[in-house]
């Protein structure tokens, strides 16, 4: 089995401190590989970040002197790759040992098939009080409880290259499943995975793909058109989605794990803010779309959608989307205040609305 070549593009905004811990975690990599780091218009000291990481590692820096968005950055990094395989890392996350070997031996294997590899995203709760998780500075509207912690508490918090470095262990024990903190994400991981291992030709996969430790042929995102520079959230999705049409099919990437350095503020919850969902339905009017938000809201223990029409897996996702259940899902998406999407959206068999 020969090893593939890998690209590594790093997209990255106003995350310096966290950009370093992410850099530091790909010193030793694979030779078979390369780094490219996308600074979309960061006004930070992102840019002496990566001249400060160069001196260590080669990569090559993308800069955007003003801010193009999480998409267009992603193509932009494409472009300048040259290798066989994109893997897509934030500015924000850990790469985990091997995760960059895990990545390129998943494609290696499956030639000729085309696949999307979706590795194991975990998340550092630990970093979301700190604008710099290694030295401890607090974000200011936390300084004040920064302040009233115990003696040695900012320390046991802190995320360092030290420890990223030598002592990954001390991170890993600190890491729980899902890109976010909380019971809804958590879940949303567990059910991904589970379905990946258990229900690998689901229509519905391409929903199980991530935003980041993602990767992809590079001739095959080239061909599906890279991302849709019109969405910056769930483009990830939409892009999994049209590689399906295309014969590919996302596989897990076992053990490859990544670790997102959360953050207080500056996160999009894509429940409230849905304007990728128009722009995502009218490329694909199709109910599997319809119903992401459905899903997702149906695993916080807090939803507004009635039991009925809640969905509580991938594999209930797909015989929603096929009409199987025979449901005017309207009900739920007006429960989330998303606009209806009309009867004769919903296909299959005829459908009953209740409540």
């Amino acid at each position: 089995m020969t090893t593939s070549f890998i690209s590594i593009i790093i997209r990255s905004k106003d995350e310096a401190a966290r950009l370093r811990l992410t850099l530091a975690s790909l010193e030793s990599r694979p030779r078979e590989s390369e780094i490219i780091v996308v600074d979309d218009g960061s006004s930070d000291d992102t840019a002496a970040v990566i001249s400060e990481a160069g001196r260590r590692q080669p990569l090559e820096a993308v800069r955007h002197e003003a801010p193009l968005g999480r998409s267009a950055a992603s193509n932009a990094g494409a472009r300048r790759a040259g290798g066989e395989i994109l893997l897509f890392l934030d500015g924000d996350t850990l790469a985990g040992p091997g995760l960059v070997s895990r990545h390129a031996a998943l494609h290696a294997a499956a030639r000729p098939s085309r696949v999307i590899g979706r590795g194991e995203t975990y998340h550092l709760r630990c970093s979301r009080m700190f604008s710099d998780p290694e030295m401890g500075i607090p974000w200011p509207e936390c300084a004040g409880a920064a302040a009233q912690r115990p003696a040695g508490e900012t320390d046991r918090l802190r995320v360092t290259r030290a420890q990223v470095l030598d002592a990954f262990g001390e991170i890993e024990r600190r890491a729980q499943p899902g890109i976010y903190p909380g019971a809804g994400p958590r879940r949303l991981y567990e059910l991904e995975m589970e379905a990946l291992v258990a229900c690998p030709e689901l229509d519905v996969l391409w929903s199980a793909s991530s935003g980041s430790n993602f990767s992809v042929a590079r001739d095959d995102f080239l061909a599906a058109g890279g991302f849709n520079e019109q969405i910056d959230n769930n483009e990830h999705r939409e892009l999994a989605l049209r590689l399906f049409h295309n014969g590919a099919r996302i596989r897990p990437v076992s053990g490859g794990r990544s670790y997102h350095l959360t953050h207080r503020s500056r996160w999009r919850d894509p429940l409230q803010e849905t304007a990728w969902e128009r722009v995502f339905l009218a490329a694909h009017p199709i109910p599997a779309v319809g119903l992401l938000c459905v899903f997702w809201s149906s695993l916080s223990p807090a939803t507004p959608i009635a039991p009925l029409y809640r969905i509580d897996s991938l594999l209930d996702l797909d015989r929603a989307a096929r009409g199987d259940r025979r449901l005017d899902f309207d009900v739920a998406r007006r429960a989330l205040k998303l606009p209806a999407l009309g009867a004769d959206f919903w296909q299959g068999a005829p459908l009953r609305a209740v409540g």
